[in-house]
């Protein structure tokens, strides 16, 4: 049973806490690359979304998403070098989204300050 909630700050804090005890996080990735869609907060602004676990990913690979498969990234390389290069390319990151495809969408930047 997933722990994520509507609460999107307590989804946020949760991705952070599990993350760093899983030493990875999870997202979606099919032939043409890793999941991507447009921002609901940001206007012109694509968001990646990343999940803390494997189950709470697994629920999103489904319908329009069911072509991707659950891929693992370890901590160390996604705060390394893949926020560094989505904060080059101007992508959001999008932490944990709940059932409804709710969840915070921060800066790679932001996110990347968490975990110092």
């Amino acid at each position: 049973m997933s722990k994520l909630t509507s609460d999107i700050q307590a989804n946020l804090e949760l991705f952070i806490k599990e993350s760093q005890e899983n030493a990875k996080v999870w997202g979606l990735r099919n032939d043409e690359g890793w999941l991507s869609c447009e921002s609901t907060e940001f206007e012109e602004s694509e968001v990646m979304p990343f999940w803390s676990t494997k189950e709470d990913a697994e629920q999103h690979n489904v319908e329009e998403w069911a072509d991707f498969e659950v891929l693992e990234i370890p901590l160390d390389i996604f705060v390394e070098d893949w926020l560094i290069t989505l904060a080059e390319d101007g992508v959001l990151i999008g932490t944990n989204w709940n059932a409804q495809l709710e969840g915070k969408e921060v800066e790679p930047s932001e996110l990347a300050k968490q975990y110092l």
